[in-house]
């Protein structure tokens, strides 16, 4: 490194975001993840003893993925590289595999290669790592917010080890919080700020697991706050705070009753068809920053349970809604469940399916296991015949209407009756259906 890489380098680092500048550089001074890095854990062994194998670290943002890789840079023997997939290619590999060569062949020197957002590269250029993470050319750290089953290679994913971080507690965002205001060497302290307690509380709250979103409102609080006439200090309040994250307190705790209440007001509201209050509790819960999956999970059961077959495109659509807010996420994902929840709200409404299976249940727990009937049973395999399976099936679309009567429950339970079709939208249709067809048979059994 010259003189003028040196200059350049010290101002970057004075300059970056005090998130980045806050970054631990040590295994010590890292918060939360005690799952993974506790000193008993194989990451923290492997850490301090050098000894690390390939590895990917999993999670949502702000958790610490590209933390653990730093440190890791920071106590390894290794050589270390750091690239990023949305913008590396092939070229920026092929330079990387030529000087991991070059130090394992010259000095035996292993060299770690850190892919930050792995799950952007395309299947080509996962391929392309494999056999140098295969024959020890390289270690790879791989850091993704997605699911890596779904987005990494098997190959790769089978030749390194998973660990998957969670977002951070509050109290692990708090400590945080408090650790930039002081910190005059990394964080905020020459600017000799304070924050209240109420206000580093509600930061740590509403940042979600998210310790980036939280260092980066403390940030902005102090280089806009002004200072205090008369202590001479910038004083960041619950006010301050809610300014620089955008959102205002909510009496929202997300492990405590209010979050209870607030969930079961919502569901009971789209079950009652009030579209108004449950839109309502789907922005209470998005405002205080409920977690957009735990949202699209109970309208997608509230869609099979209170609505059902009176309209069975309801859980169509909270099915693909679930989906597409997983991929797009916040901001656009609060108009996705908006329509899911609106469209499940004013649906036509039936517990029948749901008062079905747990009718059916109650009768396989409260009765013998009774054998399936043997003209029902498996009839494809060698011998099958010999003992009767199959013999005497009849095959509907062979009948008028599609629709023979015969027994399809166990001998013993003929006539019981599971299904109840309500008189409500689509499943007024399918009770209809159902009583036609069964007064068909009827009726030809009386011609004969």
């Amino acid at each position: 490194m010259d003189l003028f890489d040196y200059m350049r380098a010290s101002t970057q680092e004075q300059e970056s975001p005090l998130a980045s500048r806050m970054r631990p550089t040590t295994l010590d001074e890292v918060v939360g993840q005690k799952h993974i890095i506790g000193k008993d854990k194989l990451l923290y062994r492997a850490i301090k003893a050098d000894q690390l194998g390939s590895i990917i670290f999993y999670g949502p943002p702000g958790t610490g993925k590209t933390t653990l890789a730093k440190v890791i840079a920071n106590t390894t023997s290794a050589s270390f590289r750091q690239i990023n997939a949305t913008v590396a290619g092939k070229k920026d590999m092929e330079d990387v595999v030529k000087e991991a060569k070059d130090a394992l062949g010259m000095y035996g020197k292993k060299t770690i290669l850190f892919v930050d957002e792995i799950h952007r590269f395309n299947k080509s250029q996962q391929d392309y790592l494999l056999p140098y993470v295969e024959d020890g050319t390289l270690i790879l750290i791989g850091a993704t917010t997605e699911n890596p089953y779904f987005e990494v290679n098997g190959a790769l994913l089978s030749r390194s080890r998973i660990f998957e971080l969670k977002a951070l507690e509050q109290e692990d965002v708090k400590e945080l919080i408090l650790r930039a205001v002081r910190d005059e060497k990394k964080g905020m302290g020459s600017y000799h700020a304070v924050i209240d307690d109420e206000a580093a509380d509600f930061l740590a709250d509403v940042s979600g697991g998210d310790a980036r979103a939280a260092l980066n409102a403390v940030e902005l609080g102090v280089l806009t706050t002004e200072r205090d006439q008369a202590d001479g200090l910038i004083h960041i309040t619950l006010e301050v705070a809610q300014e620089c994250i955008q959102k205002r307190a909510v009496r929202y705790d997300k492990d405590g009753d209010n979050h209870y209440d607030t969930i079961s007001a919502f569901i009971k509201s789209m079950r009652g068809s009030d579209p108004d209050a449950a839109v309502y509790y789907l922005a209470r819960m998005l405002y205080a920053g409920e977690d957009i999956k735990f949202i699209a999970r109970r309208i997608m059961i509230c869609a099979a349970e209170d609505v059902g077959n009176a309209d069975p495109q309801a859980l169509t659509v909270a099915v693909s809604a679930a989906q597409a807010v997983e991929r797009i996420g916040m901001p656009e994902a609060q108009i996705i469940l908006s329509q899911a929840v609106l469209y499940v709200a004013t649906a036509p409404k039936s517990n029948s399916a749901c008062n079905a299976v747990f009718e059916a249940m109650d009768a396989v727990k409260n009765q013998r296991s009774m054998p399936v009937p043997a003209h029902l049973q498996d009839s494809h395999y060698g011998g099958s015949a010999k003992l009767g399976h199959g013999i005497g099936y009849k095959y509907a679309h062979n009948y008028p209407n599609h629709y023979v009567k015969q027994q399809y429950l166990p001998d013993g339970m003929e006539g019981q009756v599971f299904y109840h079709p309500s008189e409500n939208g689509y499943e007024s249709k399918i009770g209809e259906h159902m009583r036609f067809l069964r007064e068909s048979v009827r009726d030809d059994s009386e011609s004969r």
